[in-house]
């Protein structure tokens, strides 16, 4: 595997986890993240959306689609900009920054394997 494919295939899989987390024990994760419990359903459709957002990335990087590649680049930098702004307004606590390092940490990772294999 290329290593653009293999920085998709590691976001993907760390999406399987959170979208299961969220899916199955949303109340455990929320308060990992200092955020509010909640019975609501939208908690649980955000899982599924990590899920979904998890077979693309997985299967972008079956493929070794580095277009999709170099599109998820700003996208995850944007995440943890949007998260860093969360906790900023007092909407998040500061352990929301984290989650959006993830984000960031694998773009630039993504990034960095993107300009070594041109």
């Amino acid at each position: 595997m290329k290593k653009v494919s293999t920085t998709l295939l590691a976001f993907g899989v760390y999406l399987v986890g959170m979208g299961l987390g969220l899916l199955t024990m949303p109340n455990v994760v929320l308060g990992t993240l200092g955020l509010p419990s909640t019975d609501e359903v939208w908690i649980r459709v955000v899982g599924v959306l990590a899920l979904v957002l998890a077979y693309y990335y997985i299967s972008a990087a079956r493929a070794d689609l580095k277009t999709f590649a170099q599109w998820t680049v700003p996208a995850r930098i944007g995440v943890f900009v949007a998260f860093t702004a969360f906790v900023l307004l007092n909407f998040a606590s500061p352990l929301m920054i984290m989650l959006g390092a993830v984000d960031l940490l694998g773009a630039l990772w993504t990034g960095w394997a993107l300009k070594s294999e041109k």
